[in-house]
């Protein structure tokens, strides 16, 4: 493999995977981010985490992630294991515009950062394979860093700019959270500072009364 395209979140996981993919292949990397309603501050923060003359693409896939997450989410669906349209929807449309960047930059392999055992893997390759046929690599299915430590172990050894603590806020559709990780939170008894309330706020301070928003649909869009 000589140049691989790289979904890329700007989280430590991905971080982490471009480095190795360079170390491990000696190849060029591309980062692709995907904007999916995670907020412009999250976008711009990949930025500021790719090694200096790191080629990366952020694409805004907001209008499309909504689009088929409705209308293709309409009819009933079963769930299973906590499955949820936008975990169905989230991992094809990012594959498919890494595809889309892999033939412009005339790549021979995309890379994701899904783990080993999880079942967005299989959604990413299987979309990778839809598309196309290229060469997937799965880090975190071949890699030796089984345990955070090693992980963090890595970064610094690699210098990796580590984040304390990350955050990898969600998209549009399908959660609404924010996730924290690393820094004070590895230590089990520190509580949470106030600014990781993104979405919410304090129990201390949040409002006594709920408030209620209706939505209507036309054609099966809000």
């Amino acid at each position: 493999m000589k140049k691989i395209v790289l979904a890329y979140s700007g989280g430590l996981d991905t971080s982490i995977i471009l480095k190795w993919l360079k170390n491990e292949y000696g190849c060029e990397v591309i980062a692709f981010s995907a904007d999916l309603g995670q907020g412009t501050s999250s976008t711009r923060s990949v930025t500021r985490h790719l090694p200096p003359c790191q080629q990366v693409y952020i694409d805004d896939l907001k209008e499309e992630f909504v689009r088929i997450s409705f209308i293709r989410c309409s009819a009933p669906m079963r769930s299973t294991k906590g499955t949820t349209p936008r975990h169905l929807h989230r991992p094809p449309l990012i594959a498919k515009r890494q595809m889309e960047i892999a033939k412009i930059e005339g790549a021979d392999a995309v890379s994701h950062g899904a783990t080993g055992k999880g079942n967005d893997q299989v959604r990413f390759e299987l979309a990778y394979y839809h598309f196309d046929r290229p060469s997937p690599s799965s880090p975190m299915a071949d890699w030796k860093l089984n345990s955070r430590a090693a992980l963090v172990s890595y970064a610094k050894k690699n210098g990796i700019l580590y984040r304390s603590p990350r955050s990898a806020p969600g998209p549009l559709i399908g959660t609404c959270c924010t996730s924290f990780e690393g820094g004070i939170l590895e230590d089990t008894w520190a509580e949470p500072p106030e600014n990781m309330y993104v979405l919410t706020k304090a129990p201390e301070k949040a409002p006594n009364k709920p408030q209620f928003v209706e939505i209507e649909f036309k054609n099966g869009m809000p």
